[in-house]
């Protein structure tokens, strides 16, 4: 049992048509016959306060289970403690959303919405001598080839309001206090911000609560990663320099010594900009949050191309990013989503297409089971697995970045084995490619290995310098030869 209190009180006697059930009989042998035969009869006759799934948070994750559930005919409850639309960071999506976008029937809303098209990535060195581009369409193991750049206050009001479309019921304003799952199914105790409580029950509970992470710290499973204590300071800004044409959509990372800075165009009058830095060299500075972005961004050639006209729009923001995960993603009938699973720094734009691909998974699990009777255990096991492998992948890709030897072999991609093009498939969400993707990736960290010893390529240095190099992958095709 995960939480302080058994789930659901079982009553002294049932009365199941012909056949009583009393409470004895459970107390011998038979709560795992109560739990597969007798609980989802008895749990639908209370309508009004029990549902097939209560998801916690409303969030892309949240938004996206409840989606999936309510289009399957399932009843799902989802619990918001803010009102939307809310400002969130996070704005650049996966490729590999679309696919999920689809599947839920909201890719049509979301391509009328006007949403600038991300196509590729650009990495380039805080001095400008290195850069890198991806293109993903180009990728031979790329499935998706174009994602979107989104505002989140706008982007998860759009999901939320879809998921109650399709016919999930959604309370904003509602805080989860306590919650509590066993083998027979979930009790969510909340309170509304016009002070009212209630208590809710379902056959299972989602948590995508996102960095709150309710359900893990409630049972202490939490663990922050020890090298990357972050934080991120960013805005948004008018008359960012972007490029033309295509390009214009692109994510655009600059990569300093410790610390890197995103670009993401939102809209045409509107980019985020942010640096993701040490907490601990935060800290030290006396000087304001924007006085700080200001003196990093000056530093550095790339960014002063594109800053040098900028304007503020609205206030800095400051954020904690530590980075961590929860020992296990699963408890008796309880499901772990997105950031509620584990958060890692934003680098590679993963957050929004983990969160969608494990709350489709969760919701696929939740049907089936309440379509069977069952408590789903097998099937939470299989979950536990697969979210934990697509969690190791893009931690090893973040943990990497921070180190030169990565952005050595990174930035200098060689078409051999089409090692980059599982780099990109990767960077585009691709998460089931199989064999053919994971010995390249392993392939791919074992050359960073070697670089860490033998200098297999160039060093890279991120002192000024006037030398400038730009490398474009994956134009006209990926196993192009490198320019």
């Amino acid at each position: 049992m995960s939480g302080c209190s058994a789930a659901i009180r079982i009553p002294d006697t049932l009365d199941l048509g012909n056949t009583p059930l009393r409470r004895p009989l459970r107390e011998s042998c038979a709560k795992d016959l109560f739990a597969a035969a007798v609980l989802p009869h008895y749990v639908r006759g209370m309508a009004d306060t029990t549902y097939d799934a209560i998801v916690i948070g409303g969030g892309p994750g949240g938004s996206t289970a409840a989606t999936f559930l309510a289009r399957a005919g399932r009843r799902v409850l989802v619990l918001e403690k803010e009102r939307f639309p809310r400002f969130h960071v996070g704005e650049s999506l996966l490729p590999y959303n679309r696919a999920i976008f689809e599947e839920m029937g909201v890719l049509p809303v979301l391509e009328s919405a006007g949403l600038i098209k991300k196509t590729g990535a650009q990495f380039h060195i805080g001095n400008g001598s290195k850069s890198l581009y991806l293109v993903f369409r180009n990728g031979r193991f790329t499935r998706e080839p174009e994602a979107f750049q989104v505002e989140r206050s706008t982007f998860d009001h759009l999901l939320l309001k879809y998921s109650q479309q399709c016919g999930a019921e959604v309370r904003e304003g509602w805080t989860v206090a306590r919650c509590s799952s066993d083998e027979v199914g979930a009790t969510v105790e909340a309170r509304s911000d016009a002070g009212e409580r209630r208590t809710f029950r379902a056959a299972f509970l989602i948590d995508a609560s996102g960095r709150g992470n309710l359900t893990g710290n409630q049972e202490r499973i939490r663990e922050i990663h020890p090298n990357l204590k972050k934080l991120a300071v960013f805005g948004h800004f008018a008359d960012v320099r972007l490029d033309d044409g295509e390009k214009g959509g692109d994510t655009i990372i600059v990569r300093l010594e410790n610390k890197w800075f995103w670009i993401i165009p939102l809209s045409a009058e509107k980019t985020s900009v942010g640096c993701v830095m040490d907490q601990e060299e935060f800290a030290r500075s006396k000087d304001s949050p924007s006085e700080i972005f200001a003196r990093i961004w000056q530093a550095s050639p790339p960014l002063r191309e594109r800053m040098e006209n900028a304007r503020l729009l609205g206030s800095m923001h400051v954020t904690s990013d530590f980075s961590y995960r929860n020992r296990t993603y699963v408890n008796k009938r309880l499901l772990r989503v997105g950031d509620a699973a584990g958060f890692m720094d934003p680098i590679f734009s993963a957050g929004v297409y983990l969160a969608c691909y494990s709350a489709k998974m969760a919701a696929r699990i939740v049907d089936e089971a309440v379509r069977t009777s069952s408590d789903g255990a097998a099937a939470l096991r299989g979950y536990n697995r697969k979210i934990s492998r697509a969690m190791r992948t893009y931690w090893e890709m973040v943990e990497g970045f921070y180190t030169p030897q990565f952005m050595e072999v990174f930035m200098a991609p060689r078409h051999k084995m089409s090692l980059p093009a599982a780099v990109t498939a990767v960077l585009a969400g691709e998460l089931e490619g199989g064999w053919k993707i994971r010995w390249r990736m392993r392939v791919f960290f074992w050359i960073i290995k070697l670089q860490r010893r033998f200098p297999l390529l160039p060093r890279i240095s991120f002192a000024p310098t006037h030398e400038r190099g730009v490398i474009e992958v994956g134009e006209p095709a990926l196993d192009s030869p490198v320019r």
